[in-house]
């Protein structure tokens, strides 16, 4: 039996859907900041894109977890080798499920556009967008580069996205209480608010598998959350 050359497979299978996991985070980022945008610009015409473009993002995680499988059933991955893989696949799942916010942000954006204006509301949600997605794109980066240190700072970094969101949250009260005529567009954008703040959730998660995979376990310690909203799942 030729090992070099069944390693050298591996490894190139394992590549090719590591590229699919990258290419599948640069669409939920684009995904999370064009749902934004079309929300502060309110352009129905890109949340419609947003909205269809989720399509893509869940036909390439079917394809990670097809890739994965093969690789589990025909390679037999061991050790370090399995993490790998297994993380891979949870990597997927959180960014699959990420897109799935971002197409529900953008579900809003023609509703909210027929609603009274909330005054600083769409800026609000759009810098917290703009903090989630960078919290995964170094998740994905610390997964690309082994970066232990990077991924336990995305973790910690979950803490200030909570105080953005209960932030947020704490505006929209304000105005509802102020202006009884803002309640409905409220109650969007506080769904839309929560749905970023759950990005930011996955994105913790993803920096959680990187350390797992790097040390062999997951962290020990429970996140710290600042949620104080109420606001369920």
């Amino acid at each position: 039996m030729n090992t070099a050359h069944i390693l050298t497979a591996f490894d190139r299978d394992l590549e090719a859907a590591q590229a699919l996991v990258m290419r599948m985070g640069g669409l939920v980022e684009a995904a999370l900041l064009d749902a934004a945008e079309a929300l502060d610009t309110r352009d129905e015409d890109m949340a419609a894109r947003v909205r269809a473009g989720d399509a893509a993002i869940d036909g390439i995680e079917e394809e990670i977890h097809t890739r994965c499988a093969l690789l589990l059933a025909l390679r037999g991955p061991t050790a370090g080798d399995l993490r790998t893989v297994l993380t891979l696949m949870r990597i997927a799942a959180a960014l699959e499920r990420s897109g799935d916010y971002a197409k529900n942000l953008a579900k809003r954006t023609s509703v909210l556009a027929q609603m009274i204006h909330v005054p600083g509301a769409s800026g609000a949600i759009r810098r917290l967008a703009k903090a989630v997605v960078q919290m995964l794109t170094d998740a994905l980066d610390a997964y690309i580069r082994r970066d232990l240190k990077l991924a336990e700072d995305v973790r910690r970094r979950d803490h200030d996205i909570d105080q953005m969101y209960n932030s947020i949250f704490r505006e929209f009260l304000t105005h509802m209480m102020e202006d009884p005529r803002t309640i409905g567009p409220c109650m969007h954008l506080h769904f839309i608010a929560k749905n970023i703040e759950r990005v930011g959730d996955h994105a913790t998660a993803v920096a959680e598998q990187v350390i797992y995979l790097v040390t062999g376990s997951l962290p020990e310690d429970e996140r710290p959350k600042v949620d104080s909203t109420g606001a369920g799942a």
